[in-house]
C-alpha cells in the first residue's frame, strides 16, 4: 500500500485516466460501489441514509453511493452542499445518472437546511470536500461540519474526512473545521495526514478501497508505502537448514552506565531472542557485573568509566562486527562524547545510534558521514527535535519532511519513532510501520527496538527493508501480548522482548 500527498494523487489519476485511458466516469463509480458494497455490510432496511454531496471527485462518489444504497432499496437522502454550477464534468454525468434513477436532493446554503436530516440520520456519508482544499472551511459548509460532529449519526467519509488537509502543509484544523469520522473509505491510497498525530484521528478507522488505478502509476509518483505483516511476511529472510551461527550476525553493544544497566541489558537481550547469531556487550566492569546474569549468551568487553560514565581511555574495538549499536543507557557526560565519535569513526560496517548517543552526535553532525558504512538512527520526537533544533510541535507538523530531509542531507536512515514509526532512507524512500499499541508508551521499549534492529540489519536483506521488518516485529510483538495475556497498562519493555518468539511462530505458521 503506498502513501501519497494531493499532487501525487492528482497525478496517479491523470496518468490512469490519460495513459492508461481509464474513463473518470468508471473510476468514480468503481469508487462508489466498493464504498457501497463495504456499507451495506452493516446496514438494515431500516437505516435512514443522508449522503452530503460537494462538487468534484469526492461529491461524485457521493452521488454513486446515493444511487446504488438506492437501488438497493435503501432510504436514501442526498443533500448537496454546494450551488448547482459547482457541480461539473465527472461528478455532473454522476449527479443526473441519481436523478434520472428516481433520485431526488435538497440543494442547501445554511446549516438550519441540514440539521434537521442529520439529527433524523442513522448513517451520514461525508462526500463533501476531498483532498484538494487550502485553509479552513468557510461558511456554510464549515457550519454544517459543526452540526454533524454534535449529531449522533454514524459518520463515513469518502476517502479523507471533509475539511481535512491530505498533505502536511495543510495545517491543524481545529475541533469543528473537519468532519470527525467514524470510519474513512480511503480512495486509492492513503494520504500523508492519515499518519500524522494532529490529523490522523479525524478519519477514525479506515480501509482502502482499489478502484483500478494501475501498480505503475503509484511506482511513478510516490516512494512512500504502508509496512505492515504482509510485507513483514513475504520479505523475512529464511534459515537454512546448514546455517551456522556466524550466518546470523555479529553484534556489538556499546553503551550502559551504573545508572542505567537495565537498557543495555534489554537491547543485547532482544537482539538475541530477534535472531542474532553473537552478542557482544562492551561497557564498565561495574555493569557487566551488574547484567552477566541476565544475559547468559553474551559476550562482553569492559570498558574504561569515570563517575560511571564510559571514557575513550580504553577504546573498544569495533572490527570483526557486522553491525553495532551505540549509546544505549550511555548517559550523557561530556567525556562519553569522545567514545561515540571513535566509534563512528573506526567502524567498518552498519552503526544504530539511539538514545544518548545521539545526544554526543548532536555535538558534530558531520561526524554522521565520517565513514562509507550506514548508520542508521533510531530518535523518538524529542531526540529528532533536537537534532534540528526545532520544537517538538514543529516536528510533528511535517514528520515526513523532517525525517526525509535529514536522512538525505546527512547520508543516514532515520526511524522516526511514535505511533506511526515513519523510516526514512537516505535515497528518498520512506515507510510507516503499521503495528504497536499503547502499552509500548513505556521506559525501555525503544531500547529492545533497537536490539530487533541490530539483528534485523544482520541478515540477508537491505538495510532499508531490515528496519521496516524490525519495526513490524517490535509492534507486533506488542500487539499479540495484548491480545493474548497483557494489557496496555501493565505491558513493560521485557514483556516485548518475550513476545518476539510469538511472531515468528506466526509467520512460520502464515508461510505453512
Amino acid at each position: 500500500m503506498y502513501i501519497v500527498t494531493a499532487k501525487e494523487m492528482y497525478d496517479i489519476d491523470h496518468y490512469t485516466m490519460q495513459e492508461i485511458g481509464m474513463d473518470g466516469k468508471l473510476l468514480m463509480e468503481n469508487a462508489g460501489r466498493a464504498i457501497c458494497e463495504r456499507i451495506e455490510a452493516s446496514l438494515n432496511k431500516g437505516n435512514r441514509i443522508t449522503v452530503l454531496a460537494g462538487s468534484g471527485n469526492n461529491g461524485g462518489d457521493g452521488f454513486v453511493i446515493a444511487r446504488t444504497l438506492m437501488n438497493s432499496r435503501y432510504e436514501v437522502h442526498v443533500v448537496q452542499v454546494v450551488s448547482d454550477e459547482k457541480i461539473t464534468g465527472d461528478a455532473l454525468y454522476h449527479k443526473h445518472l441519481f436523478l434520472k434513477c428516481g433520485g431526488s436532493l435538497q440543494t442547501v446554503t445554511h446549516e438550519k437546511d441540514v440539521n434537521d436530516m442529520i439529527v433524523r440520520s442513522d448513517i451520514v456519508v461525508d462526500a463533501m470536500i476531498g483532498i484538494g482544499i487550502k485553509g479552513e472551511l468557510r461558511a456554510p459548509l464549515n457550519r454544517i461540519v459543526s452540526v454533524l460532529n454534535h449529531s449522533n449519526a454514524y459518520t463515513v467519509s469518502v476517502d479523507i474526512p471533509s475539511g481535512l488537509p491530505a498533505d502536511e502543509e495543510g495545517g491543524v484544523p481545529s475541533a469543528f473545521t473537519a468532519v470527525q469520522a467514524d470510519y474513512t473509505f480511503v480512495v486509492g491510497a492513503p494520504k500523508m495526514s492519515a499518519f500524522l498525530e494532529s490529523t490522523a484521528p479525524f478519519y477514525g478507522e479506515w480501509e482502502r478501497i482499489s478502484i483500478g488505478f494501475p501498480e505503475a502509476a503509484f511506482q511513478k509518483y510516490t516512494n512512500r508505502i504502508v509496512w505492515g505483516q504482509e510485507e513483514t511476511s513475504q520479505t523475512m529472510p529464511d534459515r537454512k537448514s546448514y546455517d551456522h551461527k556466524g550466518d546470523h550476525g555479529r553484534g556489538l553493544v556499546i553503551g550502559g552506565s551504573t545508572f542505567m544497566p537495565g537498557a543495555l541489558a534489554m537491547t543485547v537481550k532482544a537482539a538475541l531472542r530477534a535472531g542474532s547469531g553473537l552478542m557482544t556487550a562492551a561497557t564498565s566492569k561495574q555493569v557487566i557485573q551488574m547484567i552477566a546474569s541476565e544475559n547468559i549468551e553474551s559476550t562482553y568487553v569492559a570498558l574504561a568509566e569515570s563517575n560511571g560514565h564510559l571514557t575513550n581511555d580504553t577504546p573498544v574495538a569495533v572490527d570483526g562486527y557486522d553491525a553495532i549499536a551505540l549509546g544505549i543507557g550511555m548517559g550523557r557526560n561530556k567525556e562519553t562524547s569522545s567514545l561515540v565519535h571513535h566509534t563512528l569513526h573506526q567502524a567498518e560496517c552498519p552503526v544504530v545510534i539511539d538514545a544518548d548517543g545521539l545526544y554526543h552526535t548532536k555535538l558534530d553532525l558531520s561526524i554522521l558521514r565520517a565513514g562509507s558504512h550506514p548508520v542508521i538512527i533510531t530518535p523518538h520526537p524529542g531526540e529528532m527535535a533536537m537534532l534540528l533544533d526545532i520544537s517538538v510541535h514543529e516536528l510533528l507538523s511535517k514528520p515526513f519532511q523532517y525525517a526525509s530531509d535529514f536522512a538525505r542531507v546527512h547520508n543516514v536512515y532515520v526511524v522516526l519513532k511514535g505511533k506511526h514509526t515513519i523510516i526514512s532512507a537516505p535515497d528518498g524512500k520512506q515507510s510507516v510501520n503499521t503495528s504497536g499499541n499503547p502499552g509500548l508508551a513505556k521506559g525501555g521499549s525503544g531500547d529492545v527496538l533497537t536490539g530487533i534492529i541490530l539483528a534485523q540489519i544482520m541478515q540477508k536483506q537491505g538495510i532499508f527493508q531490515a528496519l521496516c521488518n524490525a519495526c513490524f516485529i517490535h509492534g507486533k510483538s506488542a500487539d499479540l501480548l495484548v491480545e493474548d495475556t497483557h494489557s496496555y497498562h501493565d505491558l513493560m519493555a521485557s514483556d516485548v522482548i518475550d513476545g518476539i518468539s510469538n511472531v515468528y511462530r506466526r509467520f512460520s505458521t502464515l508461510r505453512d
